[in-house]
């Protein structure tokens, strides 16, 4: 990864997150979402660990440094990401990316909340206008549902999983300024976050049907090795080599290409008031990132 230019991490990166969303609804048939959650992360996480211990890196860790990793896991790779793949049951998948528009803003009023990390004008004003976005980028769904009121629930687990997936962010942050290395934080975190969402899946009383469906199964390999494993490398590797600012843009790319999709495979078809949205997203997004936010939104991006 050292060796490849930035501008093809970028491209990576956008183009494989901006995707992910639409394949994980290959994975709404066939098996509960939760079983697609869990299989995705614990085979990324054990990809990132063998890769790291190929390498040489120690993955020898106290039982307090464990219990840090799975917090971290439970909520970014867990119970968060069983939040999205219901959302889309509701949604188009672009429309649920869009809604993570709101994770720099929900991010940082956290680490003001437990860091006394202070917010600037500036990213007040930029995650009002990106509240106001996804505002309007959600508003015209509802208007197409008139039974069981889907939309709200697709809209209810979308803000879920953005206020999961916070946490599961600062736990992160946490655990990085205790000197818990990002890739075994990655590693374990997915390895954990995979199997509390399998423990919930049984306790819930859910059948493991393992699915039939070619798709089904190329769906997970592309979500685990390629939107979980490829990305995340080429995102840490940008985020060392231009800072947390400038990589961070490739949250504010991912959604508008995320829609791009869902428009061609799915059927959304935006209207006037969800391009404004889109537009005030954006902003808001560009605002916050011009000052690096407080905490990095691990890409939940991805998905």
């Amino acid at each position: 990864m050292q060796r490849l230019p930035a501008s093809l991490l970028f491209t990576i990166c956008v183009l494989v997150w901006s995707t992910t969303w639409y394949a994980i609804t290959f994975q709404l048939g066939g098996s509960t979402p939760e079983f697609g959650v869990a299989l995705r992360f614990m085979l990324a996480g054990a990809c990132v660990l063998a890769w790291r211990a190929a390498r040489g890196e120690t993955l020898r860790f106290g039982r307090r440094a464990h219990l840090w990793f799975a917090l971290q896991g439970v909520f970014l790779y867990g119970v968060s990401y069983i939040c999205v793949y219901h959302a889309e049951r509701y949604l188009p998948s672009g429309v649920v990316a869009v809604g993570y528009s709101a994770s720099p803003l929900a991010g940082g009023i956290g680490a003001a909340w437990f860091f006394g990390t202070p917010l600037t004008r500036r990213f007040i004003l930029g995650g009002v206008l990106g509240l106001a976005g996804v505002a309007l980028i959600f508003w015209p769904e509802f208007g197409k549902t008139h039974v069981g009121g889907q939309t709200a629930l697709g809209v209810v687990f979308t803000a879920g999983s953005v206020f999961l997936s916070t946490i599961g962010s600062l736990l992160a942050s946490r655990n990085g300024e205790r000197g818990l290395t990002m890739w075994p934080s990655l590693g374990f975190g997915m390895l954990y976050g995979g199997a509390a969402v399998l423990l919930i899946a049984l306790v819930s009383g859910q059948s493991l049907v393992w699915p039939s469906a070619a798709s089904w199964w190329v769906a997970l390999l592309y979500l685990a090795l390629a939107g979980s494993v490829l990305s995340f490398a080429c995102y840490l590797t940008l985020l060392e080599r231009l800072g947390a600012g400038p990589a961070g843009t490739i949250g504010v790319m991912t959604p508008i290409l995320a829609l791009a999709v869902s428009t061609l495979f799915e059927g959304y078809r935006p209207d006037a008031l969800a391009g404004v949205g889109v537009l005030l997203a954006v902003a808001g997004n560009v605002l916050i990132l011009r000052k690096s936010a407080p905490v990095r939104a691990a890409a939940r991006a991805a998905e």
